[in-house]
């Protein structure tokens, strides 16, 4: 058997990197080869300063041990166990932990692997659970205007960002999209929730009398939106959007996978907003990013919806080969774990005011046209360079990586969401090198 050729291998073009400008990185590659709690180390040694949590997924900082334990020992244990037909005890164990978190009654868990998974299930479920009570006229989806929703076919359906789109054809039919909440004329540098913008939440009445009510089986919608630059809901916009779907029969879902576990301060954003949905969707903070896996809550009419027929039976004809993989279920656990004992499901609410004084600081900075903050997550809008969308933006990412700071960027919008371990004194260094970065570029 010939040797293998390393020097073949040893390169960057086999890697067709995700939501990436390939060209431009395989020109100036920016390579991570560890990481330890709040920071990242860089192939030349630097330390870089996590503003963004990984993608928005490493809640509990880096390399924790106890997760690191977790995973290591239960890859020697029982490495994979199918989940149809078949179980293993840590699932259970989690589904019960997750389920006891939610408010009632979101009292039942279904695993997937990713934020696009959970989302394309909770849809799938939604639509089965309208058949199950006897109303298959509901098969219509509604999102809205600016959402991220993951993507699969499914959550780039109800998503509504173009650029997510524009180059897949037609789409799922029979989904439409409310209008989002953005409102800079009346909502710019909004400290928290905007007080304008309750009423976008009646959009959705225009679309069910578009529609009729009989044809439509469930609404989802960000909390707060995340991917598509922060948009914070106005106040009292979600508990108009839950009436409106009670008063109609139609199932309202939370996609959860950033506001998940403890981003804005609260456990779930449920608990933030005091708005039960009928379904929510999670991943990326559930296992603090370690392995890949989701979960959709969902309530116990739902559940019970499914539960008839021969016993036999399959009730749902769904799921994936990864569903509650053992080393993601122990890597769940032991995050969960790690967020109790330093609770950090609730210490971004301590952290909430000097991230909010610090990132609106910001305001007087060049090009600096909105500021908007929850939790811990903020966004710095900056002015578009005529003619170069995403440029200005991008620049400002390239020169935060080489002051030894990681922040995200989507369109001309700066986004950042640190681990929920960071210190204030961290925020601050944070926010004093984004400083010097938009003082610096053009």
């Amino acid at each position: 058997m010939s040797a293998p050729n390393h020097a073949a291998t040893n390169n960057l073009e086999a890697f067709w990197m995700p939501y990436t400008a390939n060209r431009q990185f395989k020109q100036a590659p920016r390579m991570f080869v560890s990481a330890k709690d709040m920071h990242y180390t860089t192939a030349d040694g630097r330390q870089v300063l996590d503003g963004t949590a990984g993608l928005w997924c490493c809640n509990a900082g880096h390399s924790r041990p106890r997760v690191v334990e977790a995973v290591q020992s239960q890859i020697a244990e029982l490495d994979y166990a199918p989940a149809f037909q078949m179980g293993h005890p840590k699932a259970f164990e989690l589904a019960a932990r997750l389920a006891a978190m939610m408010p009632s009654p979101l009292d039942h868990v279904f695993f997937t692997n990713s934020g696009s998974e959970s989302v394309d299930t909770a849809l799938k479920i939604a639509l089965a659970y309208q058949r199950a009570i006897g109303q298959g006229t509901r098969t219509r989806l509604i999102g809205r205007e600016r959402g991220y929703h993951g993507t699969g076919f499914g959550g780039i359906s109800v998503g509504g960002i173009v650029a997510n789109r524009r180059t897949f054809g037609t789409m799922l039919t029979g989904v439409d999209h409310m209008r989002h909440t953005h409102d800079p004329e009346r909502n710019a540098f909004s400290r928290g929730m905007p007080e304008n913008g309750a009423e976008y939440a009646e959009d959705l009445i225009r679309i069910i009398q578009l529609h009729d009510p009989s044809t439509i089986a469930a609404v989802i919608v960000e909390p707060v939106a995340g991917s598509t630059g922060v948009l914070i809901p106005p106040k009292h916009y979600l508990e108009r959007l839950r009436e409106i779907c009670t008063q109609n029969g139609i199932l309202l879902i939370f996609d959860e996978v950033i506001t998940g576990f403890g981003r804005l301060g609260s456990p779930f954003a449920t608990d933030f907003f005091g708005v039960t949905p009928d379904l929510v969707t999670t991943a990326k903070g559930l296992t603090s990013g370690v392995i890949p896996m989701g979960a959709v809550f969902c309530s116990s009419d739902i559940y019970q919806a499914f539960m008839t027929g021969p016993d036999h039976m399959i009730e749902l004809f769904h799921g994936y080969t990864y569903s509650g993989h053992p080393v993601a279920c122990a890597a769940a656990l032991a995050t969960l774990d790690t967020y109790d004992e330093e609770d950090l499901l609730t210490r971004a609410a301590e952290l909430a005011r000097h991230w909010e004084d610090g990132l609106h600081a910001l305001k007087d900075c060049p090009n600096v046209i909105d500021v908007r903050n929850l939790g811990l997550i903020g966004a710095v809008e900056l002015e578009p360079i005529a003619g170069e969308p995403t440029k200005r933006a991008f620049s400002a990412f390239l020169k935060a990586y080489d002051d030894g700071i990681l922040i995200r960027t989507t369109g001309d919008i700066i986004a950042l969401s640190p681990p929920l371990i960071i210190s204030r004194d961290q925020i601050d260094e944070l926010f004093d090198k984004l400083r010097t970065v938009l003082n610096t570029i053009d």
